[in-house]
């Protein structure tokens, strides 16, 4: 995503499965190589992870 990913914007590398089509190419974004999973951030799921993330980015 050339000019950014707004946030609670699906990213377009995900696949079916909401695994990185780029995980581990050159070609991926050096934020996402920075990203480090958090189970206190990401929860037991994807819909409470989007839910953890908005109350922080919120709070931002």
């Amino acid at each position: 995503m050339p000019q950014g990913k707004p946030a609670g914007v699906r990213c377009v590398q995900l696949d079916d499965d909401n695994l990185c089509q780029l995980f581990g190419d050159a070609r991926r974004p050096q934020v996402c190589l920075a990203f480090d999973f958090d189970a206190e951030l990401c929860g037991d799921s994807r819909d409470e992870a989007l839910k953890l993330i908005t109350e922080l980015e919120q709070l931002t």
